[in-house]
């Protein structure tokens, strides 16, 4: 056998002088041993390397044309189906997939007595089996009985405490689980290759380990990658250090430096994906500029469209679901017409109906669209509310994506079509759950049945197709060994997503590890080093080369990796340029809006409207002219805007029942105030887990309420009315409001004088109440409530219902002259906005910090 005459090694790039070498040993091997190439089996690290080793054997071999079997172990496994059978799981093998393995996880749980733990403990049985198989698919079938029997004894030592018999547990069924499973790669050991060759990468996998010692004689391992012995202060040429401030900064970096790797002509170029997240951001940003990437890491399936669509039908499903999820569901399926949508979402969102199975079953013409449409919603709601087995389930699920119009979309999505197939959805693929499922299953409840499609999408794996010409790879550090590439980008070098020491996943102590042959924490510190280290001496041939980390995280400073520290101590802190380029962009003020509203004539004005124009003659444009309102929040927390419209509803019903049924005894008021409490709660449909904070404090309340009360009635005061909607013309103008309360001053026993009381409940600090009447024709309220009643003998007053303090009375004096200047202000202000006046954006004082108009008027970015 001829080898061709390797070039100066000095010359030749790292991954191509790796091949060389690791050709020319096998070859020799080859030789030594008159193997002939084909009834070779070379065993290679990862599955992308096969081509490149063809091409590497290729480029070597001179004029032997025959090429040995170039496989990963999984590859090879199925190859071998031909000649020794396809391999098929049965009962309850380990299947690696966790749409399966966790139905197998709760039955063996269930078997040994942790049934009421298994929701718990499924999960995290199906992780510690998993990081088991590696390990028990390297031992012969034959053995694996006597393997695990040795180990289970010595795996609970030290587990006897209560508090640790869970963990205890788990280990064991795992072993047990892992030991007992058949594996595709069982029909390697009996497979007979005249020469199997192991070529290592970066750590020893315990299956090839395994097929070295059966073999005996027949197998050899070569290192594919050599020892790199110089050092990091030996390096001829440094890779690019750039340090960033915060994730975006670091992401818009990493593609500015595969940009400018493609403009010079270096394709392809890794990407490597050390921070998941950090990289989909790089992606997005190449993907804007039409760069043709190769992902060969993948994301996971819960992470895509598909998945989220269909989580939002099983959200809508439940019987307490709330409204927000169910339109949520609604925007995303076809079947529902986007308008009869949006209108039920208007009625909802008005309303204030939290909760689908609040909204009312009688016909209402406060939800004259939603009821409709919730006809349709509650038949499909409907199917899903009773206990069933898998199988029903799944049939269940894909009957509602069809009927919701959501089936097709997924169908035809590349990550649909992956969903799909995880979940077993297509027609008739549900019966594998039947023949994988000795003995069959305890039906399960919905929210079981959620929970496992959750487990599945989040293990599941989304890989896009790979482009024809790819000028980005996305890949693993590890996976950047052999790797013909032009340039390499590597961001994440900051000590939390590239330490030194990584710390080994799963639930095994480091003894636990060592007894099950799992990687140590040394093994994998020195895998990274080694996979640091071959990225780094890729510069010497290849000084293309960037590293990237962030200086800060969430607030918190971050300093580099270990590895990036050596460097930055060997050759000091000196980091490259910014590889963004700068670009020119013209200066485009944003100026202070200034819009006239004499085309949107105002026919009626409330207080809160009027408060608006005085604040910000703008939000008064925007919000009342054109009529612009923020979306109400359904799921939000309760406030104390919440706790505000609880006290004027109770009140309300209180002094209605005491006007009709009059009663002094303290203990009669208590009880009757209670009552209209709990009727207000009921009407405003308030959570008493929500409300709970607020009726803590509500005792203090209603106390210091009826005192005040008490003296309120002594001083000769009577209730009138309560929560009463008044209108006033005033010309072309109608002032509009509700009142709070209406009392009349004057009884027996003090001076008739007949006058009428206005009263306006807060619940804000006193100070502010205080204010307000110290500021009175700052104060738009009071005078504005007295505009609406026709009597020229009025007083009016705030009612302060404090929390902490006794309920307080602040009377505004002159209230009469004070409404007569407010008349005459909303007259004049109302003239002007008639004859165009403008309408600017203040931008000044509170009235900016919670402004539903503040997007429009663009406050933050006036120049």
């Amino acid at each position: 056998m001829l080898l061709a005459n390797p070039p100066n090694p000095t010359t030749v790039p790292l991954p191509a002088r790796c091949w060389q070498q690791a050709m020319a040993q096998l070859a020799l091997a080859l030789q030594a041993r008159q193997v002939h190439p084909a009834e070779a089996v070379v065993v290679l690290p990862y599955a992308q390397l096969i081509q490149q080793a063809r091409q590497a054997w290729a480029a070597q071999a001179g004029e032997t044309f025959f090429v040995p079997r170039f496989e990963t172990t999984m590859n090879w496994a199925s190859s071998l189906g031909g000649t020794l059978g396809l391999f098929t799981p049965s009962g309850d093998d380990l299947r690696m997939d966790v749409a399966v393995d966790m139905l197998t996880a709760a039955s063996l749980l269930g078997r040994a007595g942790l049934a009421s733990q298994q929701d718990v403990l499924a999960g995290r049985l199906v992780d510690a089996a998993w990081s088991l198989a590696r390990v028990a698919a390297a031992v012969l079938p034959s053995e694996r009985p006597s393997w695990s029997e040795g180990l289970a004894a010595s795996l609970g030592a030290g587990l006897d405490s209560p508090v640790l018999a869970l963990e205890g547990a788990v280990g064991r069924i795992a072993l047990a689980w892992a030991a007992a499973s058949g594996y595709p790669s069982d029909r390697l050991f009996q497979a007979q290759p005249a020469l199997f060759v192991v070529l290592e990468g970066f750590q020893a996998e315990p299956l090839s380990e395994a097929l070295k010692a059966h073999f005996g004689d027949r197998a050899i391992s070569i290192a594919l990658c050599p020892e790199l012995d110089l050092p990091d202060s030996g390096l001829a040429a440094l890779p690019a250090l750039h340090a960033a401030l915060d994730a975006e900064d670091e992401a818009e970096q990493a593609a500015a430096c595969v940009l400018a790797h493609l403009a010079q002509g270096r394709s392809p170029v890794a990407l490597i994906a050390q921070d998941r997240l950090l990289t989909r951001r790089v992606g997005a940003m190449l993907q804007r500029r039409g760069i043709a990437m190769r992902d060969e890491t993948g994301w996971k399936l819960s992470t895509t469209r598909a998945a989220a669509s269909l989580m939002s039908l099983l959200r809508a499903m439940p019987w307490d679901a709330p409204t927000d999820a169910v339109l949520n569901w609604l925007k995303n399926a076809p079947a529902f017409g986007a308008a009869a949508v949006t209108a039920a979402e208007t009625e909802l969102r008005k309303a204030g109906v939290r909760a689908w199975r609040d909204l009312p079953a009688t016909p209402s013409t406060h939800f004259a669209a939603t009821q409709p449409l919730a006809l349709q919603v509650n038949a499909l709601r409907e199917t899903f509310g009773r206990t069933r087995q898998l199988t029903a389930w799944l049939r269940s699920l894909r009957a509602a994506l069809q009927s919701a119009g959501q089936w097709d979309a997924l169908a035809i999505d590349d990550a649909g079509q992956t969903v799909l197939d995880v979940l077993r959805l297509h027609e008739g693929a549900e019966a594998e759950f039947e023949a994988s499922s000795q003995p069959a299953p305890p039906p399960m409840k919905f929210q079981d049945f959620t929970s496992w499609i959750n487990q599945t999408l989040e293990a599941g794996k989304f890989s896009p197709a790979h482009p024809q010409a790819e000028q980005v790879v996305i890949l693993p550090l590890a996976q950047l060994l052999g790797r013909p590439m032009q340039a390499v980008v590597l961001p994440g070098c900051d000590e939390i997503r590239m330490p030194v020491s990584p710390e080994p996943a799963g639930m095994w102590t480091p003894s636990q590890r060592a007894l099950l042959g799992l990687p140590s924490r040394d093994e994998l510190s020195r895998a990274a080093r080694q996979a640091w280290q071959y990225a780094l001496h890729s510069a010497l041939q290849l000084p293309h080369v960037d590293l990237l980390w962030r200086c800060s995280e969430a607030g918190e400073q971050l300093i580099p990796s270990g590895f990036v520290q050596e460097l930055l101590l060997a050759h000091g802190p000196a980091l490259a340029a910014d590889p963004r380029s700068l670009r020119v962009v013209a200066a485009k003020p944003t100026p202070h809006p200034m819009p006239t509203g004499e085309a949107l004539p105002v026919a009626k004005l409330s207080a809160s409207a009027y408060e608006d124009l005085r604040r910000c003659p703008y939000r008064f444009f925007a919000l009342r002219q054109l009529k612009l309102q923020e979306s109400e929040e359904l799921e939000s927390e309760l406030g104390k805007r919440d706790f505000g419209n609880w006290l004027h509803s109770l009140l309300h019903h209180f002094h209605e029942s005491l006007k009709e049924a009059p009663a002094q005894d303290t203990r009669a008021r208590v009880a009757m105030i209670n009552i209209a409490a709990e009727r207000a709660t009921q009407e405003l449909a308030l959570s008493p887990s929500e409300f709970l904070p607020f009726a803590a404090a509500w005792p203090a309340v209603r106390e210091g309420y009826l005192s005040w009360l008490a003296g309120h009635e002594a001083g000769g005061a009577s209730f009138q009315q309560a929560e009463t909607w008044r209108d006033m013309p005033l010309g072309e103008l109608t002032l509009v409001g509700k009142l709070d309360r209406i009392d009349r001053i004057g009884g027996i026993g003090h001076e008739a004088d007949g006058r009428t009381l206005l009263i306006d409940y807060k619940t804000e600090p006193r100070g502010t109440t205080a204010e307000r009447i110290k500021s009175g024709q700052e104060d738009t309220q009071l005078a504005f409530y007295a505009a609406l009643m026709p009597d020229d003998t009025l007083a009016a007053a705030y009612v302060n219902l404090g929390e902490k303090e006794p309920t307080r009375s602040y009377e505004q004096p002159d209230i009469v002259g004070l409404r007569d200047e407010l008349i005459d202000s909303i007259l004049t202000d109302l003239a002007r906005i008639a004859r165009g006046a403008a309408l600017p954006a203040l931008g000044e004082g509170k009235a900016c910090d919670y402004c539903a108009a503040r997007g429009l008027c663009r406050k933050d970015f006036w120049t």
